[in-house]
């Protein structure tokens, strides 16, 4: 008797993370510094991207998109087949790749999303096309399940000077109806707060001391991608967010020194 070919459904031992952002030729921000975070933190990683960039941390020389039905085709092909617990965006630049990543997004509400609303690079680029602002506001961040802004973001996102940062982020999460962690690394000194508002109007501040001889390029990747890893592998929001800051702060005391410089270190021990 012919022995029948049977399939076995294996269970999968890790969750899976999907990055949605642009590509930075350098390794420190973008896709690549996501990816890094993901595998760090546990998880698979996937990705859809957004432009490819030609960037190294002292700047972006240029920046293409990526066609619109091969961004989308990235999209669903990672759902179809991975179904990421969560996600995270990045630079997404215009506002065709904004609102296809919301309509996916609202085709496939199960997605947790942390939305890091990527304007303007550390170097002083403009990573945001000036008219697709409206409808990262309007389309994308009110499906969020976490937004990460630091305060010039903070400051564009509101449309006023920000005087103090709890009731910025207060006011952030009551317009977009979603939780904010709102990033106090732009201000000055040696002390440094984060503000996490949740949906709920529950308040957490995180403190921290500025970490010394250290470039930042690709912080803000680093702490979403992290912050979307511990979603995928059920933690709640404040736990998440708490997590993704510690993992950012010991990649920081522990970094990687290239060209004579010290960078984030994406697997510090």
């Amino acid at each position: 008797m012919k022995n029948k070919n049977t399939t076995m459904k294996i269970e999968s031992n890790i969750f899976t993370a999907l990055t949605i952002a642009g590509s930075d030729s350098g390794g420190g921000a973008g896709i690549q510094a996501d990816m890094l975070t993901f595998a760090s933190c546990g998880v698979f990683a996937t990705s859809a991207i957004a432009a490819i960039t030609a960037q190294n941390p002292l700047g972006v020389r240029a920046i293409s998109t990526t066609p619109i039905d091969v961004f989308k085709a990235q999209l669903e092909t990672v759902y179809d087949y991975f179904k990421p617990k969560a996600l995270k965006t990045g630079m997404l630049f215009d506002a065709q790749h904004i609102a296809t990543t919301a309509n996916f997004l609202e085709e496939h509400p199960d997605i947790m999303a942390v939305v890091d609303p990527v304007m303007i690079s550390t170097s002083g680029s403009r990573l945001l096309k000036s008219d697709a602002e409206e409808t990262l506001k309007n389309k994308l961040l009110p499906l969020a399940t976490l937004i990460t802004p630091n305060l010039d973001e903070a400051k564009e996102l509101i449309g006023e000077d920000i005087t103090n940062m709890e009731q910025t982020a207060i006011k952030l999460s009551k317009k977009f109806s979603t939780s904010v962690l709102l990033k106090g690394g732009h201000l000055d000194g040696s002390d440094i707060v984060d503000i996490l508002c949740m949906k709920n109007g529950d308040i957490y501040k995180y403190y921290s001391t500025r970490i010394p001889n250290i470039d930042t390029h690709g912080s803000g990747c680093t702490l979403s991608a992290s912050i979307t890893a511990y979603l995928a592998k059920g933690n709640s929001v404040e736990q998440a967010c708490r997590k993704g800051r510690n993992f950012l702060l010991k990649g920081m005391q522990s970094p990687v020194c290239i060209c004579g410089t010290n960078f984030i270190n994406h697997f510090p021990k």
